[in-house]
């Protein structure tokens, strides 16, 4: 790889890094009803993205305004109904995600971002007609029969595996839709569709308003750390590396998150599930061998 394109590359790298730590900060609020935390996740991420916005990337933002004015009534439609679906996937991925993790196991959380990717590029072979290789559908398989052999030892985890990886796959789709506009502007727009959608349910159900240091210092962290920060270094590193290359790095993830799992919180894994991630592991590598082989001849072209 050039040492020109070294940066976006540990960009990318650094980004999912992150992302896989997050289930410490969630954890530090499991005291918190998980609707509670999403609450103040998105309020205050709201302030913090827009703050970036305005900050540093008001070029992009202008760049936005004049295209949705160039567009037409038609088009301006459909970007609108696809930013409103988009954020009832995202913001439904971001409660079962902080639900699993703090209610029913980490790992359960963590695998759903292992086959997410998978599950993303079925949906775009179904819905968007997507092209996939006899390998990938083979792939593809493997992933099904992992799922399979792990709903026969705890359905409830899988099924909550599934759902957080579908949520966010159907997420995913119509962000590929939306290619005519900043990524990180359109996420600011989409939580403060989040903060609309959930206001309502907000200022019927919500419990006393947090005082508490340690609850706002940990949303904090949550906000600016695991969701402003890795999303800035993702859309960074795509302006060096491919999107497929970006694809492989996404599993330092739930890999991270697993160790997570086990080492910092001691789950037990048992030899059942350990052979259903190790099924996956082999689909991952199947589905993607093609970028993992064009990887590793690019790597010897230029050594």
């Amino acid at each position: 790889m050039p040492k020109s394109n070294l940066r976006y590359f540990f960009a990318g790298i650094l980004s999912f890094a992150i992302w896989g730590f997050f289930s410490i900060p969630l954890r530090n609020l499991k005291a918190f009803p998980s609707e509670e935390i999403l609450y103040y996740r998105i309020f205050t991420s709201l302030v913090f993205i827009w703050i970036a916005i305005l900050l540093f990337r008001r070029k992009q933002l202008k760049a936005d305004i004049q295209y949705l004015m160039g567009v037409t009534k038609k088009q301006r439609r459909t970007i609108g109904l696809q930013i409103a679906a988009s954020t009832v996937f995202l913001t439904l991925n971001w409660y079962t995600y902080i639900y699993a993790v703090n209610n029913v196991s980490l790992q359960s959380a963590a695998f759903a971002y292992m086959v997410c990717p998978l599950l993303t590029a079925f949906g775009g072979f179904v819905l968007l007609k997507e092209e996939l290789s006899q390998l990938k559908l083979i792939s593809l398989g493997i992933a099904l029969l992992s799922i399979l052999l792990l709903a026969t030892g705890s359905l409830i985890e899988v099924a909550w595996s599934v759902i957080i990886a579908l949520l966010y796959a159907f997420y995913l789709i119509l962000q590929r839709k939306m290619q005519n506009m900043d990524k990180l502007n359109v996420l600011a727009v989409q939580i403060g569709v989040a903060v609309l959608l959930m206001l309502p349910f907000y200022l019927s159900k919500h419990e006393d308003f947090p005082t508490s240091l340690w609850f706002w210092g940990n949303i904090s962290v949550v906000a600016v750390v695991f969701t402003i920060i890795p999303l800035f270094l993702s859309l960074y590193a795509l302006i060096g590396i491919p999107s497929s290359t970006l694809g492989i790095i996404i599993y330092i993830n739930p890999i991270i998150a697993f160790a997570v799992a086990i080492l910092y919180f001691n789950e037990h894994i048992d030899t059942h599930k350990l052979f259903a991630y190790l099924l996956l592991l082999v689909s991952v590598f199947v589905f993607n061998w093609g970028i993992i082989k064009d990887m590793f001849n690019f790597r010897r072209k230029t050594v």
